[in-house]
């Protein structure tokens, strides 16, 4: 699942954002679909395992088992903070934070909104991450900055229609 995953991503962004030759992209690509893989197969054997010892301790299985398993095993597997975890766990916080307020209005906690909230996000969202990245550009992760110098700042300079198609910085520029 892990190269399923990473190794379209680390493709495309590979070729878009990295320099070097053909087969320094390559091997960046096989180490980034392989530390992915990997993480995801020691997590999932991780977290299994403690589910089953906490199942087995207590004669039965109670929802904090599977909290506490994925803490120990997201401190154990994830918690190196390198380039593959930070993009893990920010995908997974932007799915836990919809998810929770799916459950708040489900528990009746907040009320079910009258209008699709969905745009109100998506403006505090653009709104807030173009900010930081004309201000405080330093506090975004790396990737997110390449790819945001790439939209708003490298997308000043006009060459040809190539500049679309492929990459807008030239060596020769300048």
């Amino acid at each position: 699942y892990g190269a399923k995953i990473r190794a379209p991503h680390a493709l495309v962004m590979t070729f878009l954002f990295k320099s070097g030759s053909l087969r320094e992209k390559l091997k960046s690509i096989a180490q980034a679909t392989y530390a992915h893989s990997r993480n995801l197969a020691y997590f999932v054997f991780t977290y299994k395992g403690l589910l089953a010892a906490q199942s087995r301790l207590q004669g039965k299985k109670i929802p904090f088992h599977s909290f506490l398993a994925a803490c120990i095993g997201g401190w154990l597997v994830f918690g190196d903070n390198n380039p593959i975890n930070s993009q893990i766990i920010m995908y997974l916080l932007s799915r836990i934070l919809f998810g929770l307020s799916r459950l708040a209005v489900e528990k009746g906690y907040i009320p079910q909104p009258k209008q699709d909230p969905f745009p109100l996000v998506a403006a505090l969202v653009w709104g807030t991450v173009l900010w930081l990245f004309e201000y405080h550009k330093e506090t975004l992760q790396p990737s997110l900055q390449s790819s945001m110098t790439y939209l708003y700042e490298d997308s000043e300079v006009w060459h040809d229609l190539s500049d679309f198609l492929i990459y807008n910085k030239r060596i020769d520029s300048e």
